[in-house]
């Protein structure tokens, strides 16, 4: 389905129908925007518009993966320039990432990118209401390098002022869930956080710990945003402080979607490779 008002220019899928009030509750087909919409708003895209909105949005995932594995090539020719060793002498261990998801077709989504990517990933399926709860016995349980907090979020038309947590869908919860995690690890190289969804409280969330957030233009995010900026971070080595500018420009929404701060690396290189 896709909004006549704003010209078909994100397409949904129809979670509830309230026919009494004459509104459905709806989701991006690939942003994290979860949203009311009158039922006479609503239109079926033809097969042409469908077809030509998810070539438009695997281009751009295609894309994102391309740049990720042309840098990986990049960094392993100046390792071996560097030490004069093979690459295949080394062994790599990435950052270890924790990701709970309000949607479990993105969580799906996204778990198939980490593991494309080579990286160590644990998925979490949980309603954004209940990630605050969730997240300290998660965090025991499974001791990531790397936390990622999602899902759905919207900013709420002719609600209360722009800056309260009110005016949002479920920014509250992430930022409560991200205020616990820091609890957990206060250490912000020592757990890496990004939290947030589509138009979620982006100064809220960098001030409750987060590392990284959306949305600082209030705009739509893509579901695998947090993917593409978590992987930098976990193939970025200890020593170093992840470039942010260069990060979030290989997302698929850019600055205007996610942001963040100074943040070290999770990667370590370990030598010699074993045999066995």
């Amino acid at each position: 389905m896709g909004r006549k008002s704003y010209n078909m220019d994100v397409l949904f899928k129809i979670l509830e129908v309230d026919n009494k009030k004459g509104n459905a509750l709806i989701k991006g087909l690939d942003l994290r925007l979860l949203a009311d919409a009158p039922l006479s708003d609503l239109a079926y895209p033809d097969s042409a518009q469908l077809q030509d909105y998810r070539s438009r949005s695997q281009n751009a995932q295609k894309e994102c993966v391309r740049k990720i594995f042309r840098r990986r090539t990049l960094e392993r020719e100046q390792l071996r320039n560097k030490s004069g060793l093979s690459p295949e002498e080394f062994f790599e261990i990435p950052g270890k990432i924790l990701h709970l998801d309000g949607d479990p077709e993105y969580l799906e989504e996204c778990l198939n990118a980490y593991s494309l990517l080579g990286l160590t990933a644990i998925g979490q399926s949980v309603p954004e209401k209940k990630q605050p709860e969730a997240i300290w016995n998660l965090l025991k349980q499974h001791r990531p390098d790397i936390l990622v907090l999602t899902g759905h979020d919207a900013y709420i038309k002719n609600s209360k002022p722009f800056q309260s947590l009110d005016s949002y869908r479920h920014s509250i919860y992430f930022v409560e869930a991200t205020r616990k995690a820091r609890q957990y690890e206060p250490g912000k190289d020592d757990l890496v956080i990004f939290a947030g969804a589509c138009q979620s409280h982006y100064e809220a969330l960098l001030e409750a710990g987060a590392n990284f957030a959306s949305s600082p233009q209030r705009v739509l995010i893509h579901a695998l945003d947090p993917v593409f900026i978590m992987e930098k971070i976990a193939f970025t080595t200890i020593n170093s402080t992840v470039n942010i500018y260069e990060v979030i420009q290989h997302t698929i929404t850019g600055l205007d979607g996610v942001g963040g701060i100074e943040t070290r690396g999770k990667f370590r290189l370990g030598l010699p490779r074993s045999p066995y």
